[in-house]
């Protein structure tokens, strides 16, 4: 886990219709954390954290390493004993099925017949964040079908899955997961702030491969919200770690991975039920 005590240099880029898929991978690699803020006019703008000891000529080499362009930006430098805790990128409130995602930094906010989810936002959604509304909606979907008492969140980030299913299912047991100490950290917190830290169990686990995971299983809804590749690798593990009759929401492959990612997830004896789609990113509502 990082030190986030110091000094920390805030990168913000012009805001553009939507972040491109190379530069999002380059910053997500190069910061020490990524966001997306949200502009009043539905702009995306990539907002980076980095270190007083990276200068921006680091950052400049190695775009130009990586052959990524940057559009413009601004650099601004805060210190704080914890900058990444007291320093949060606002996105706006974002409304999908049940569900309405909004940040720490809105007054709660009156929900009126949503489901109100608030977060710490700086890695609330990423760049990828179509993929946290297909979820979100398939979720919605599997209330209408069962009442999940166990349930498993793979790479859960902030825990939006997680802390979804808390608030639908009030006597659900859920694993959340993550390859990432600061996601597990943050899952925790918003677990506190949503006040279901105690149905909602956070650790560190690579995938499938830790005892709280093997442990709980079998579970009767599985998330995986990651990508293509480790979808398809994890499949026969997810499959294993499911009930029979059990539902599992996979995310994070586009358009053209469809057929890839699905086939796979069948030859393990899944049955597609649904596919949800946010510009060309995909979810998948899965049945064993």
């Amino acid at each position: 886990m990082s030190n986030n005590a110091g000094t920390c240099q805030i990168v913000k880029f012009e805001p553009m219709n939507e972040v491109d898929e190379k530069l999002a991978s380059f910053a997500e690699n190069f910061f020490e954390v990524v966001a997306n803020d949200y502009t009043d006019d539905g702009k995306e703008q990539l907002v980076g954290y980095m270190r007083q000891n990276a200068s921006e000529q680091q950052l400049l080499e190695a775009a130009d390493r990586q052959e990524v362009k940057l559009p413009k930006y601004e650099i601004s430098t805060i210190s704080s004993d914890d900058w990444l805790t007291e320093n949060v990128i606002k996105f706006a409130p974002v409304e999908v099925a049940d569900f309405l995602v909004y940040g720490i930094h809105e007054n709660v906010l009156d929900c009126k017949d949503k489901i109100g989810i608030r977060v710490y936002a700086a890695t609330a959604f990423g760049s990828e964040h179509q993929t946290t509304k297909g979820c979100l909606q398939a979720i919605s979907d599997i209330n209408k079908l069962v009442v999940p008492k166990k349930v498993l969140d793979v790479g859960t980030g902030s825990g939006i899955l997680s802390l979804a299913a808390a608030k639908l299912w009030s006597e659900a047991k859920i694993v959340a997961v993550d390859i990432d100490d600061e996601s597990v950290l943050v899952t925790k917190q918003n677990a506190i702030d949503n006040g279901v830290d105690r149905q909602i169990i956070a650790a560190y686990s690579d995938g499938y491969n830790s005892a709280i995971v093997q442990e709980n299983a079998p579970y009767d809804v599985i998330f995986a919200n990651i990508l293509a590749r480790p979808l398809i690798e994890m499949a026969p593990q997810m499959f294993a770690s499911l009930k029979k009759g059990g539902y599992a929401v996979i995310s994070g492959f586009i358009e053209d991975q469809i057929d890839w990612v699905i086939s796979e997830h069948e030859a393990q004896g899944l049955k597609l039920k649904k596919i949800y789609q946010q510009d060309n990113w995909c979810a998948a509502l899965l049945e064993k």
